[in-house]
């Protein structure tokens, strides 16, 4: 992958002792050579992102760079290693080494483990949309250290170079995937952090340094937090007296979108290495296939004894007295607990309600939006028509048929029968109890939290030179 930052032009111009004019011209052109991929990448993910730019920064980048050497191109993946044999490992969606971020290529599993690599926040956001990497924890945290990848390539570059890049990263990883709050979530928290050090401050590395801090502290809370809520929903779990405890799930909420543990499936394997005696059933989760392809990978990895069923299939299995609890993760809670999760949540909720199964929702309180009242206020992501009319390529539709694509669906909080959280097991009436859980999260977090240095931004006089 093309380097933005390799500046070969700007290194070989000589400049003793520039003339005022010629300085700020070299800085300009220093930024749009390293701003270059980043600017290109975000116009493509977000429409219209360019405007929340500098206008001066939008033409001058159009005008001396080739948008076509920093692209990222996630369908250029390496081969994978164990071509031919189906991929093992029980594996968490990303990983890092040499400046960057390699994250697992979900599109391709169960057939093939591959990694994309992403360098930068617009680059994350291209994974996100495209589906490299999903799952409301996991995205959050590949764009929090996508943004922190971004801050540090710009460490160098002047302030308002700096700031209009980490703005322009933050726009596009928000407008990546509407649903899911934890993106959103993640991303603030980088930015409340990037304006508290000094947005404007003339020390990048600092920068840099407080938002890698921040991001590293988001993957860190998630790991402990995925781990707490694993042991509440634990202790939830019914009791069966004969016989293994019959999970039905959705979707899929192991490691691979949660980063940790997981969250529904974390309580899964929490279960099991508890030794319990447990199955799940997994939906396979029309049309992306999220559990057929992701989830029984996963428990097949872990060792959990699992069956593979139609979406359909449910209600006859609760009928039959053959499913004892559901389990299923959020990708955004309202405040009155109405929650929006993967597509075919909502009829698992209904028939659950209509045979007396418990059915829980398997939250971080990252997931949980208090400014959302409720869940017809939750925007719902429409993804793209082929992703019904084909599966993995084959089409299954005749041509020109019309499709309607929702990701998500919402459940109404009177038919969830608890939400697990970090910070307990939930019940109705669901708002007083959210609040609280975001409260004493907050709280238990605040001591670790990295500490914010405010550094002071550039006078006016040091500022008019950088030409933004």
């Amino acid at each position: 992958m093309a380097d933005p930052t390799n500046d070969t032009d700007a290194q070989s111009d000589p400049p003793a002792t520039p003339e005022p004019e010629a300085e700020a011209n070299l800085a300009r052109r220093r930024f749009f050579r390293q701003f270059a991929g980043e600017l290109i990448q975000t116009a493509a993910t977000v429409a219209g992102a360019a405007q929340a730019l500098q206008r001066a920064s939008a033409e001058a980048a159009g005008a001396i760079l080739d948008p076509a050497s920093a692209a990222l191109r996630v369908d250029e993946i390496p081969p994978d290693a164990s071509a031919g044999q189906a991929p093992t490992g029980f594996r968490t969606p990303f990983r890092e080494g040499d400046g960057l971020i390699y994250v697992i290529d979900q599109r391709k599993l169960p057939d093939a483990l591959v990694e994309v690599e992403v360098t930068n926040g617009p680059e994350a956001a291209t994974a996100i949309k495209a589906m490299v990497v999903r799952g409301a924890p996991a995205i959050g945290q590949v764009a929090a250290l996508g943004l922190a990848l971004t801050a540090a390539r710009a460490h160098d570059t002047q302030p308002y170079a700096r700031r209009a890049m980490i703005r322009a990263a933050a726009a596009a990883l928000r407008a990546a995937r509407p649903t899911a709050v934890n993106l959103g979530w993640a991303v603030d928290r980088l930015m409340a952090r990037f304006e508290q050090v000094g947005d404007l401050s003339d020390d990048g590395p600092a920068v840099a340094a407080a938002l890698r801090a921040e991001a590293d502290a988001i993957v860190n809370e998630a790991t402990t937090d995925h781990g707490r809520l694993a042991e509440f929903g634990l202790a939830a779990l019914p009791v069966r007296e004969f016989g293994p405890l019959r999970i039905l799930t959705h979707c899929n909420t192991g490691p691979l979108a949660c980063g940790q543990f997981g969250t529904a499936l974390g309580i899964v394997q929490a279960a099991h290495h508890a030794g319990r005696e447990i199955s799940v059933w997994v939906d396979e989760t029309r049309p992306y296939l999220q559990g057929a392809r992701l989830t029984a990978w996963e428990l097949a990895q872990a060792g959990v004894p699992h069956t593979l069923i139609a979406d359909s299939a449910a209600g006859l299995l609760m009928s039959r007295g053959d499913v004892d609890v559901v389990l299923v993760g959020a990708d955004r809670v309202a405040a009155n607990g109405d929650t929006a999760n993967k597509v075919g949540t909502y009829p698992l909720a209904v028939l659950a309600a209509r045979h007396g199964i418990p059915f829980y929702i398997c939250a971080p309180t990252s997931s949980v939006d208090l400014a959302t009242p409720d869940g017809g206020s939750i925007e719902i992501e429409e993804r793209p028509a082929i992703e019904v009319l084909e599966i993995r390529g084959v089409r299954i539709a005749p041509p020109g048929t019309e499709v309607r694509n929702p990701s998500f669906d919402v459940t109404p909080a009177e038919l969830i029968s608890g939400i697990v959280t970090a910070e307990g097991v939930l019940r109705a009436p669901f708002g007083p109890g959210l609040a609280t859980a975001i409260e004493a999260a907050a709280a238990r977090w605040a001591p670790t939290r990295p500490t914010v240095h405010p550094t002071p931004p550039l006078q006016p006089a040091e500022s008019a030179a950088v030409g933004g």
